[in-house]
């Protein structure tokens, strides 16, 4: 196995969700970490919980020349990326694409397509360079498995599993490796945030059944990284057992009328 007791493993998305979990199970084994998050109060938090070598990071992924200069700029303690989790994502909305929000798309390209971009590229010479490395990318089940109200979240995904397909192609023989974690339901800040701070109606998506845990995904990560030097992950596709892909829909509205816009 990779041993990771001395590897750098720098995390965005780092102030929650799976960002914070890899975090911690990283931490465990004595890794440093360079923890990238908006939130400044929550990134010195963190720092002070994992109480090992720590950098907080206060960077917005959305913001090219931010990410570029802030990776080219971390300590020389920190700046042999060993691992880049990117971690920072979102869904905002379920509404129908006739009603939704361009904002919302907009944000949602930004984070979860341009910032992953970015920071890929910002590690990815420095990799090449060592000819090690360990690029994941938190996909999601949406971008295989599309669902009403889904749309462009769903399509930020599948754009993140055709990437990580790319630079596998692009990499190979260079040492290092891609892997895209593709996660299902998981009780997270994610709901909270698609419903813009409505707990109540976030509840309600894991209702009567058991969703992933953070810690749960936090694993897969933790494990396709630890894996020997040769072998590569290309995508983890995990779910709760209580949960599987959808079956065919069918519009049962008679001919001549549309729902599309219901």
């Amino acid at each position: 196995m990779t041993n990771l007791a001395n590897a750098t493993v720098l995390i965005t998305g780092a102030t929650s969700g799976f960002g914070a979990a890899a975090a911690r199970r990283f931490a465990a084994d004595g890794a440093k970490i360079v923890l990238v998050g908006r939130r400044t109060e929550r990134l010195q938090a963190m720092k002070a919980e994992l109480n090992g070598p720590v950098f907080p990071l206060a960077l917005d992924v959305r913001d090219r020349q931010a990410v570029s200069e802030a990776i080219a700029g971390l300590p020389a303690e920190f700046a042999r990326v060993d691992v880049l989790v990117n971690s920072a994502g979102l869904a905002l909305g379920l509404e129908m694409a006739p009603r939704t929000s361009l904002d919302d798309w907009d944000d949602m390209v930004d984070t979860n397509i341009k910032g992953l971009m970015y920071c890929t590229r910002a590690v990815l010479p420095g990799m090449v360079e060592r000819k090690r490395g360990h690029v994941i990318n938190l996909g999601s089940v949406a971008g295989t498995y599309p669902y009403p109200g889904g749309n462009v979240y769903g399509g930020t995904k599948a754009f993140v599993e055709q990437f990580s397909l790319g630079l596998r192609a692009d990499l190979l023989g260079s040492g290092v490796r891609v892997t895209n974690v593709e996660p299902g339901m998981c009780d997270t800040e994610f709901s909270v945030v698609r419903f813009k701070g409505n707990e109540g109606q976030a509840a309600k998506v894991y209702q009567g059944m058991k969703p992933l845990s953070a810690d749960d995904v936090a694993e897969c990560i933790h494990w396709v990284a630890a894996l020997p030097e040769h072998v590569n992950i290309n995508r983890i596709e995990v779910m709760p057992v209580q949960q599987a892909f959808n079956g065919f829909a069918v519009s049962r509205v008679s001919a001549g009328t549309t729902d599309a816009a219901r």
